[in-house]
């Protein structure tokens, strides 16, 4: 086998090797090549940074037997062309202990082959922050001269995804991940502020628009307000929105509804496609094309779950409105639930854009506020009722009381208790769709697009004591 200049073998030809050495009655091979870059800083200066490289390689085998086609999947990280061999065999041991799987189907076959798939994976340097370095520098420079401290991090993710399947699939995604979180204190450490953005490369991305924002933010927090607990007139900004709604798409399992186990199954059977969901024309969707939001257009599935199946490597994902115009219009569905619920096939998402024909900006919303609460940001989300979806978390880094159109200070911190397809049901205006970072799934979900959204009657259920 050829090696990179790393010395690594070519992921691309281990793939090829390991669907050589299987003897299961079917197999799907997937190698993640993955390196990231990252800053961080603390007061006003870089602390840290660094490059990392890694390999994940996994293997699924599928046995077909009397009662039914078993599978076995097994996942190891720094695979070389070594350890291959027994890295295979575990698969098809796991697979040979199994039952049958539940989610069986017969592995995709028909995609073209992606015309890169032999070519060596695409890798982050250091370079990404090459525009961005010195314009943190120059935010470094204002914040200090403004009486602010500048805390956070800069971190940029590259996977680069092969999957090879008997079956003759071969395919090739290359996914970027870029993160920027900046949280400016007061020297006392008693006022903060947080602002985030999601981003492809860091071109697009400015500390110094971000830091303004910040030092406005901090302004507010002078006067301290205390407020009880209850329901307030509320703006959402795009980043709670869109930790909202993706803990809703995680919970929009077809399988899960049709079972009357979620907020879409309906009462005495059945599911609530077909029901509206908002008096305003929301539309809720995933496009793997969708500009500055590009994600996997083939299903990559590690595991099988409730929204994937291994079975599914390699199966097209298409543009899908999950919600349109207010309407609920898809549940999300593998082959195996699509064909047990009736339903339509929907994989999941790789990215989520939600729509509500609003043209204004958060700021014009907040204008045209006569009294309310503006948010920042929520945090420690937690499920409380899957039958409701009711979920509670807590509010972060600045909630401030907006009277007569303008912010008059900043409000004790609170814990809510909502559930986003009730919000979506009592929203009575959308702004502007922008690309946000949310910023409680920023780990594992960073492509969103959202509207702020006006909630006439948010539930802040208790005052909080957290920052």
């Amino acid at each position: 086998m050829s090696t990179l200049s790393n010395g690594r073998t070519k992921p691309h030809e281990i793939v090829e090797r390991a669907l050589e050495l299987s003897t299961a009655d079917g197999c799907v091979v997937i190698a993640d090549e993955e390196s990231s870059a990252n800053l961080r800083w603390a007061g006003n200066a870089l602390t840290t940074n660094g490059v990392t490289r890694g390999r994940t390689l996994t293997v699924i085998a599928t046995v077909d037997g009397k009662e039914g086609t078993a599978s076995g999947v097994v996942s190891r990280s720094a695979v070389t062309a070594a350890d291959l061999e027994p890295l295979v065999r575990a698969a098809e041991a796991a697979a040979r202990g199994a039952g049958p799987a539940e989610d069986a189907q017969p592995l995709v076959t028909g995609t073209p082959a992606s015309p890169d798939f032999t070519d060596a994976p695409t890798e982050t340097t250091s370079a990404v922050f090459a525009d961005f370095a010195p314009a943190l520098g120059e935010a470094f420079a204002r914040a200090r001269a403004g009486g602010r401290e500048l805390y956070g991090f800069a971190n940029h993710e590259l996977v680069s995804t092969y999957v090879g399947t008997s079956t003759g699939l071969r395919l090739r995604h290359d996914q970027p991940k870029g993160t920027l979180e900046l949280n400016a204190k007061s020297p006392d450490r008693q006022r903060s502020a947080w602002a985030g953005r999601s981003t492809r490369d860091f071109k697009d991305v400015d500390p110094t628009v971000l830091d303004a924002e910040l030092a406005v933010r901090l302004g507010w927090a002078e006067r301290k307000i205390d407020l009880p607990a209850g329901r307030y007139e509320t703006l959402l900004p795009p980043t709670a929105v869109a930790d909202l709604l993706i803990y809703q798409m995680w919970s929009a399992a077809a399988r899960d509804a049709v079972e009357g186990r979620t907020v879409f199954s309906k009462p005495g059977g059945g599911t609530r496609l077909g029901e509206r969901l908002s008096g305003l024309p929301l539309t809720l969707r995933s496009d793997p094309n969708a500009p500055g939001l590009e994600s996997a257009p083939f299903v990559i599935a590690h595991s099988s779950g409730d929204d994937a199946s291994v079975f599914d490597n390699g199966l097209p994902v298409p543009a899908t409105e999950w919600i349109r115009d207010g309407e609920l219009a898809r549940l999300t569905t593998t082959r195996h639930t699509a064909g047990l619920t009736g339903m339509q096939l929907s994989p999941g998402f790789g990215n989520l854009i939600l729509d509500g024909g609003g043209e204004k900006s958060l700021e014009e919303m907040v204008a045209g506020t006569e009294r309310g609460l503006l948010l920042t940001c929520l945090w420690y989300i937690r499920e409380v009722d899957p039958a409701t979806l009711l979920l509670t978390g807590l509010t972060r880094d600045g909630v401030y009381l907006v009277e007569n159109g303008q912010v008059v200070g900043e409000v004790n911190n609170f814990r809510f208790n909502e559930s986003p397809v009730d919000l979506l049901s009592r929203a009575s205006e959308a702004g502007r769709t922008e690309k946000t970072l949310p910023r409680e799934w920023s780990d594992w979900f960073t492509r969103a697009a959202m509207p702020a959204l006006r909630i006439p009657d948010f539930n802040m259920s208790s005052v909080s004591k957290g920052v």
